[in-house]
């Protein structure tokens, strides 16, 4: 694991917070009729203006496909990575991630949130996305030293499980801080007591992605956004942690 080192503690703090504020300025913005293009364009300024670099824009994994925005928006049955394409406008009941990374002085953080557009279709949206924000909230409220990562994989299955949707098990939260992705990978799924022991220092974006229905996803032909198989809905939380001799820290 990487731990965060003093010296990059503040920087590290302060991309966080830079990254909250930017995303709650993207999403008091995503109302019907506003263009994706806009939402991307509100949270680069929003980054921007505050000292930060928008982490997502021109990302690339393996070298061979550059992410060609900052902001990821993943409408109903998008999962993750949906890109805000130019002529898509949201549209009311729309169920919709928003998904944002800053760089800030050599730091990486990590955040999304799910939001309904306008006013929701049904009530089974609003379940989905009460279920995902509250196994999020449990991961965090396990995120102790001496705590394993099956531990908060764990936590996120059960309360998906118990509220009637399951969890994308192909996409995994991961470690963070020095570089946008860093071990550990941190499942959404798990068993107690297995897997790396959480330390101080350590940073982890947690973000469980939960479906209503089977969990199977795929590629689109874009070559970035998930979807599900099955078409149905689906709802994604990250925040981004450092775990601490004491409480973890929610940086974002």
């Amino acid at each position: 694991m990487n731990l965060i080192a003093d010296r990059k503690l503040d920087d590290f703090l302060n991309g966080g917070k830079i990254l909250r504020e930017s995303l709650i300025e993207t999403a008091d913005a995503a109302k019907p009729g506003v263009t994706l293009l806009a939402l991307n364009n509100i949270a680069e300024e929003s980054i921007r203006k505050r000292g930060g670099r928008p982490s997502f824009l021109n990302y690339s994994s393996d070298g061979s496909r550059n992410f060609p925005a900052s902001l990821c928006v993943s409408i109903n049955d998008a999962v993750v990575h949906g890109i805000p394409k130019a002529g898509i406008s949201l549209r009311d009941g729309d169920v919709v991630s928003l998904d944002l990374g800053v760089e800030f002085r050599g730091m990486y953080t990590d955040m999304a949130e799910t939001m309904i557009v306008g006013q929701p279709k049904n009530k089974s949206d609003i379940n989905l996305i009460e279920a995902t924000k509250k196994s999020l909230e449990k991961a965090i409220a396990l995120a102790y030293v001496g705590r394993r990562i099956g531990d908060i994989g764990n936590a996120i299955e059960e309360i998906a499980t118990q509220s009637g949707f399951c969890v994308v098990k192909s996409l995994v939260g991961h470690g963070i801080g020095e570089a946008p992705h860093q071990d550990p990978q941190v499942p959404n799924f798990g068993k107690k007591g297995t897997g790396d022991v959480l330390l101080p220092g350590v940073a982890l974006a947690i973000e469980p992605m939960l479906v209503d229905g089977k969990a199977e996803v795929y590629t689109d032909i874009d070559g970035w956004t998930v979807r599900t198989k099955s078409g149905n809905k689906s709802a994604h939380f990250e925040k981004t942690i450092l775990i601490t001799k004491k409480d973890p820290i929610v940086v974002t």
